[in-house]
């Protein structure tokens, strides 16, 4: 792929991370910042929309080196494990998920509350992970079901993780979204880019 390519992917899905931060950031905390909408507090707006895109942006960096850190690893993988790597993604989103709803269990719920507010997101990121694995799919061929679905759920809870660790639901909502929507931008327009490199090289 061309320098400008990876130019174009990296202030693509900055921009995309910190504008959909904003979004998310006052629907999430609509109750705070109703108020200066109401009032029409233009200047405040703005500088919570700015503080909004700043943080987008952080979250977009950590959706890029999880993305090229994965695709590191997915070249290792295929290298080490070779046929039977595809076996070895599933196993870890599987052992990723089981800790994503065991430790958080663990680690924030009282004697006697309940594992289902707990399993719930684990379930909606696995079932957003299969769309895009099987858009993906669409995309491209069967092969890349395996390694999107690894993708959008194993190392998006990995991205997630300062989010959690705070476990406060607000940042928890403010974080995700921009992250899965970044992810989600990465895995389709690189292949677009690929593509695009390959016919501009066979020119």
């Amino acid at each position: 792929m061309t320098s400008r390519s990876w130019v174009y992917l990296f202030i693509s899905t900055l921009l995309l991370g910190g504008i959909s931060t904003i979004f998310v950031g006052f629907a999430v905390e609509w109750g705070r910042y109703s108020t200066l909408f109401l009032e029409f507090d233009v200047i405040e707006i703005i500088s919570v929309a700015f503080w909004f895109l700043g943080v987008g942006f952080i979250f977009s960096l950590i959706s890029q080196a999880g993305y090229f850190a994965y695709l590191t690893v997915h070249r290792f993988g295929l290298g080490i494990f070779k046929s039977l790597w595809g076996s070895v993604q599933i196993l870890l989103t599987i052992f990723v998920l089981f800790d994503f709803v065991y430790l958080r269990y663990q680690a924030f719920a009282k004697p006697g509350d309940p594992l289902l507010p707990y399993v719930v997101p684990a379930l909606l990121i696995l079932l957003y992970g299969l769309v895009v694995a099987y858009f993906k799919v669409k995309q491209t061929n069967q092969a890349a079901f395996i390694p999107a679905l690894f993708f959008m759920v194993a190392v998006s809870i990995i991205e997630w993780v300062p989010a959690l660790r705070a476990n406060e639901q607000n940042w928890l909502l403010l974080m995700i979204f921009p992250l899965l929507i970044c992810n989600t931008w990465q895995l389709f327009i690189l292949y677009k880019l690929n593509q695009a490199s390959k016919r501009g090289s066979a020119k």
